[in-house]
């Protein structure tokens, strides 16, 4: 590149005041500012361009491996379902052939389903008033207007 040191910028600066004249110099160094830096935003527009097309060949080679490790991974799980299925079909066959020689000799009962709430009231009912009353449970439901009676400030004369 070019080594501009500050002798070499003075005697350049000299030389343009001489050649150009000192009424048009301030215009000159104006216009070869200007594009000075449209060269410069160009340099720099190019170099953002190349870089992000670099950034972009490597999202795509990201992408190609990622993908190959997706479908790695997909036909793996296919294999191992498969794998599954195939044991699972053997266990059941195998569990059907002994619940038929199971019901030859006894019949098989299960219990019934009961919902865990079903007698919530009669246990709720069950609890003694004692503890109730200390636990905070409300043991009697009040009407709006009682509430409203309750819980009014009461007058002082």
């Amino acid at each position: 590149m070019l080594d501009l040191g500050v002798s070499k910028m003075a005697l350049i600066g000299v030389v343009a005041l001489i050649v150009i004249g000192p009424e048009k110099l301030p215009r000159v160094a104006r216009l070869v500012g200007h594009f000075l830096g449209k060269a410069q935003r160009y340099v720099s527009d190019v170099k953002a361009e190349v870089s992000r097309s670099i950034e972009l060949d490597e999202l795509k080679k990201m992408k190609e491996s990622v993908s190959g490790a997706a479908q790695d991974i997909g036909s793996s799980i296919a294999a191992g379902t498969a794998d599954f299925e195939k044991s699972w079909a053997e266990a059941t066959s195998m569990q059907e052939n002994t619940q038929l020689a199971d019901t030859s000799t006894s019949l098989q009962s299960y219990p019934v389903y009961r919902h865990p709430k079903k007698r919530w009231r009669v246990k709720q009912g069950a609890t003694p008033k004692w503890y109730k009353v200390r636990t905070g449970t409300r043991t009697s439901a009040l009407s709006g207007a009682a509430r409203v009676a309750r819980f009014r400030p009461h007058k002082t004369i």
